[in-house]
């Protein structure tokens, strides 16, 4: 068991465990087990975030880490989040695409503002993978090669576009955040 899962009482003296995850800034408290409304330990964290939390803006293409289409962040990094396991998240910080918008003012990230400025989705159901993909190397690197950009990317796949727009909105949305700390 992770280190900040709890055992609580439940009916009958029973006992279920809990574990705590930040999403996009709102803690929530999930019950682990099989019974109604409670996260099994079999869910995947893309399940969670869609079907138990509502954002359906983590998308699941392949179901087997091949795509990137589900990528969200866990404390920043980059992860596939239909391979990893909602039991695993305990006390995590994740953000989804939802999460990159500006709560206060409802601003677009410039990485997703970029992505509109460049064209660089056709379709869209990659793209939100793609974006956390590039914000995860953005929060590493604010100021990456087109080649770190490449490399960063190379486990989003997409059927719809060439990625050259792709490349152009995160080389983009580099130059903003140059721009915006001057």
């Amino acid at each position: 068991m992770a280190k900040n899962r709890r055992e609580r009482p439940h009916k009958a003296g029973a006992k279920t465990a809990s574990i705590t995850l930040t999403v996009n800034g709102r803690i929530y408290g999930l019950e682990v087990g099989g019974a109604p409304g409670a996260v099994d330990p079999a869910h995947t964290l893309a399940f969670t975030l869609r079907e138990t939390l509502g954002l359906t803006g983590t998308k699941v293409s392949c179901d087997n880490g091949a795509c990137g289409c589900c990528t969200v962040l866990m404390d920043d990094k980059a992860v596939l989040s239909c391979m990893t396991l909602t039991v695993e998240c305990d006390g995590k910080r994740v953000t989804t695409i939802e999460g990159l918008r500006d709560a206060e003012t409802g601003r677009l990230d410039p990485l997703q503002q970029a992505f509109i400025d460049e064209t660089a989705f056709q379709c869209g159901f990659c793209t939100p993978g793609i974006i956390m993909s590039a914000k995860a190397l953005l929060n590493e690197n604010p100021r990456p090669s087109q080649e770190e950009v490449k490399e960063a990317l190379a486990g989003n796949f997409c059927r719809c576009i060439s990625h050259y727009q792709v490349i152009d909105a995160v080389m983009a949305a580099s130059t903003v955040k140059e721009e915006v700390a001057k």
